[in-house]
């Protein structure tokens, strides 16, 4: 056995949602916190579906690929049990028998060897997916109707057993069911069966418990990793079979950038002409987005600690304009306004006059950012000098060959063709944090919700951010719904729709794309731009129509709130993901002995880990959801109690 340079035991007083306490002497006292998926093949559709779901979480798991590889020892040499949780990508894991048949993937020994090993370390086992009948075991699903569902969704409601399961959800929610194909059951009379999700008077989700005491649970519906099903369910499955103690964990976040305030855009008129003069917001644009964010947050108090990032070009800063939310006596209003709204929002450093810096030398890099902070410090903005978001994300290896070509999309060359003058630039200014877009492959980080060293200068994170549809150039409904349809429309450049959509279909359209993140819980920040913030009628812009819609689906379907982290905070914590994953490589799992309630971890590098279930010095408590994050040190023996 190789040698274990750490022991971190961490002893708990609670557990949220820990099962009946197991005495010492039971032989399936300990756990390890690592869950077992088994697929039938690498193209069983329910694989990709879980996988996403446990790297969302950060979980450590195992894939058994049942059709070619034998189920092996569930139980360790010293005598804990590998998994805390069986996830079945479908019940009876059937493949083709190569006589125009269907045989289980798992033969009946394999089945019996899995189920007593569920019952002797208690452990839960759900199916993404199930059918009628009792084969290879009864879930107390009998035949009702089955069909397909399209595009369209037809909408499910949590029982009372769904809501305390997926207590994340509002117990009022419709949960979309699309695409899929649908076992509309009923539950077998006299059965040990609980429905948990129904569309009308069908089940098409269960709990239930064997005759030997195993709890499970089965959806009777496909469903893939991109679809909003996935989103809103897994991690409540996940959750419920890990008994709600697990290492991961998944919050859900809200973070906005809009950049190039005080500069000049081009704008776009709605003939999909360009105006010759380009257009930059008003102080009163500035004042009504303060008051918009306002309205939002008392609209949605999920959503009370939203704030927008206002990523600034000192340049357009009139240092002469006195601090005032007024047009009276001011060279310039939008600086007033800025100055004594400074407060409402944060700020980021966008460089002082907005080059694309794929080939700025050092010293002109240095001016850029140094001479942004200078000028934003100098009106009362507080701007964190570890942040630089590059104009167009430029000098970071993403760029169109020819230099005057802002009309097609740029080139990924990989983050080996950045500005190595610029990098070296940003890190002698202080900066530790720049920004990427997740539109670049070059620019995705390795794990869910991670950063990625700069692999030129890897004292630099390379934080991604989500792009949007609403564009640059577009300041009303107007211009937004010329612009889109030029793109999406059926005779647009890059067609995706039948027909041409108005203003309330577009914004719908990219509030579910955005929702999307959300609900995935990714915690990386949307970027829209300083037009986008024109009040085109009093209380009313592009940015906040978006946020509105977005919100209001949200709302709908979630009870947890949004987390609205400030840019050094949200990179921090993509630090913290990226060190959680590192530790998880290690490979060595903790270990939870039910009968003193306790974790043990042995690692084999200093880091942290992310666990949910257990409460310590500066926990979160997210929903119902306690999560930690445990620090070590090589060579240091760590103990952890939980308060009484």
């Amino acid at each position: 056995m190789k040698s274990r340079l750490l022991l971190v035991l961490l002893v708990f007083s609670a557990l949220l949602g820990a099962p009946t306490v197991a005495h010492a002497a039971d032989p399936g006292d300990r756990v390890a916190l690592r869950q077992l998926v088994i697929a039938v093949d690498s193209a069983d559709f329910g694989l990709a579906t879980w996988k996403s779901a446990l790297d969302r979480v950060g979980s450590p798991y195992d894939v058994l690929l049942a059709g070619a590889t034998p189920l092996g020892s569930l139980v360790r040499d010293d005598g804990v049990g590998r998994y805390d949780a069986v996830l079945l990508t479908s019940a009876a894991l059937l493949t083709a028998d190569g006589a125009g048949g269907y045989t289980s993937a798992l033969d009946a020994g394999e089945w019996t060897a899995l189920w007593n090993y569920e019952a002797t370390f208690h452990v839960r086992q759900v199916a993404l997916y199930a059918g009628f009948g009792t084969f290879p075991e009864d879930y107390c699903l009998r035949s009702g109707n089955e069909e397909g569902i399209g595009a369209a969704p037809q909408q499910a409601s949590l029982t009372a057993a769904g809501a305390s399961i997926f207590d994340y959800l509002r117990s009022g929610s419709q949960i979309p069911i699309q695409l899929s194909y649908v076992y509309r059951s009923q539950l077998a009379p006299g059965c040990a069966a609980i429905p948990v999700l129904t569309i009308g008077p069908d089940v098409v989700a269960v709990s239930s418990t064997a005759p030997d005491g195993r709890e499970r649970m089965a959806l009777t519906f496909t469903s893939n990793q991109y679809l909003p099903q996935a989103d809103l369910l897994t991690y409540g499955l996940v959750r419920w079979a890990t008994h709600g103690v697990f290492v991961g964990e998944q919050r859900h976040w809200l973070n906005v950038d809009v950049d190039d305030l005080f500069n000049t855009t081009d704008h776009l008129l709605a003939d999909g002409t360009r105006d010759p003069a380009e257009f930059r917001i008003t102080g009163e644009d500035l004042a009504g987005t303060a008051a918009q964010q306002t309205a939002l947050r008392q609209s949605f108090p999920q959503a009370s600690a939203f704030t927008l990032n206002l990523a600034y070009n000192g340049e357009g800063i009139n240092a002469a304009a006195p601090a005032q939310c007024s047009t009276d006596s001011t060279p310039d209003p939008l600086t007033s306004y800025a100055r004594c709204l400074s407060g409402q929002f944060r700020w980021i450093n966008h460089t002082f006059s907005h080059p694309k810096m794929n080939t700025t030398t050092y010293a002109d890099s240095s001016t850029e950012i140094t001479t942004n902070l200078t000028a934003g410090n100098g009106i009362g903005l507080s701007v964190p000098t570890t942040v630089l978001k590059t104009p167009e994300y430029s000098g970071l290896g993403v760029y169109h060959p020819d230099p005057n070509n802002d009309i097609d999309p740029p080139t990924d060359y990989g983050l080996a063709a950045s500005n190595q003058q610029m990098l070296n630039a940003a890190k002698a200014a202080g900066v530790k944090y720049l920004h990427g877009n997740m539109s670049f492959p070059s620019h995705r980080p390795a794990c869910v919700n991670c950063s990625t060293a700069h692999p030129m200068t890897p004292a630099l994170l390379l934080v991604p951010d989500w792009p949007t549809n609403i564009a640059y150039h577009v300041t009303t409904p107007e211009e937004e719904t010329t612009f889109y349809n030029s793109y999406y429309g059926p005779a647009g450049r890059f067609p995706a729709f039948d027909h041409d959509l108005t203003y309330t279909e577009i914004v719908d359209q990219e509030s579910k794309v955005a929702l999307g993140h959300l609900t995935a819980g990714s915690i990386y920040s949307h970027t829209l731009h300083q037009g986008n913030l024109r009040q085109y009628e009093p209380g009313h812009s592009l940015t906040f129509d978006w946020l509105t819609a977005l919100l209001g689906k949200y709302n709908q379907l979630y009870s947890v709130p949004l987390r609205t982290y400030d840019w050094p905070t949200l990179a921090s914590y993509t630090s913290y993901r990226n060190t959680h994953f590192a530790v998880l490589a290690g490979g060595n799992d903790v270990v939870w002995a039910r009968s003193t309630n306790s974790l043990t971890y042995t690692s084999t590098q200093a880091g942290s880990l992310f666990i949910t279930g257990v409460k310590t010095s500066g926990y979160d408590q997210y929903g119902t959801d306690l999560i930690s994050r445990i620090t070590f040190t090589t060579g240091v023996t760590k103990y952890l109690a939980l308060p009484k």
